[in-house]
């Protein structure tokens, strides 16, 4: 599903040229639940937003199901990203005054669909993250478990074949967290959906079929972090 060859990116920061990421590796299988862990600064966050294609490599190829998106122009990114990614934030980013299942319907109104469909779409969603009976309630009036639900299926609402996550528990309570966890492994293994977190906590690492350690932009195998109480 994801071809990392060779791939670098660079950027200027003030007179200095910063590489997160240098001659990177990294191939993941379709369905596949990869967690990556690793200290501020190691390159986690760029090499998400470069699989998510919400930024682009300086150098390599970045394969995602078959395209070599290092090629793709902004405009053939941002579709790109709408038909195959779904990405889930720690902090939810739902919009307030909108409903669970406004919030879910969004990413769909850019589209084609006609509101039927839409409805169709956003109430498969929810019920997929448990949240049907809570369709009509706005941010506020969730936890911060449920919003992340939300968030999730918002993230799922056009059947993505990509789901990628950043620090997705790192705000939740522990029951909250293993819930969250537990759809994402659901996601995987029972729908094929191949998903890519990053994450500091190494019980939520536990979840994924595999680690992988991110050191100064290099990749480890195995998680070096012991799972603490």
């Amino acid at each position: 599903m994801i071809s990392c060859k060779s791939i670098s990116k660079s950027y200027i920061k003030g007179q200095n040229v910063v590489t997160p990421l240098e001659n990177l590796n990294l191939e993941v299988a379709r369905g596949e639940f990869l967690a990556l862990m690793g200290p501020s600064g190691s390159g986690k966050t760029t090499l998400l937003n470069l699989i998510s294609g919400i930024d682009t490599p300086t150098t390599g190829v970045l394969e995602i199901d078959g395209e070599d998106i290092a090629k793709f122009s902004r405009k053939q990114l941002t579709h790109w990203r709408a038909r195959k990614v779904g990405y889930i934030f720690q902090l939810y980013h739902l919009i307030p005054v909108l409903t669970a299942f406004e919030n879910v319907e969004l990413p769909l109104l850019i589209g084609s669909l006609s509101r039927s469909e839409r409805r169709k779409k956003a109430e498969a969603a929810l019920q997929l993250v448990g949240l049907t009976d809570r369709s009509h309630h706005t941010p506020n009036e969730l936890s911060g478990g449920q919003e992340q639900r939300v968030a999730i299926a918002r993230a799922l609402v056009a059947d993505p074949a990509l789901l990628v996550a950043d620090e997705p528990t790192g705000d939740l309570d522990r029951e909250s967290a293993n819930r969250i966890l537990e759809l994402l492994q659901a996601l995987s293994r029972e729908h094929g959906k191949t998903i890519v977190m990053v994450t500091h906590d190494a019980r939520a690492a536990a979840a994924a079929d595999r680690t992988l350690h991110l050191e100064k932009g290099k990749l480890l195998e195995n998680n070096p972090y012991p799972v603490t109480a």
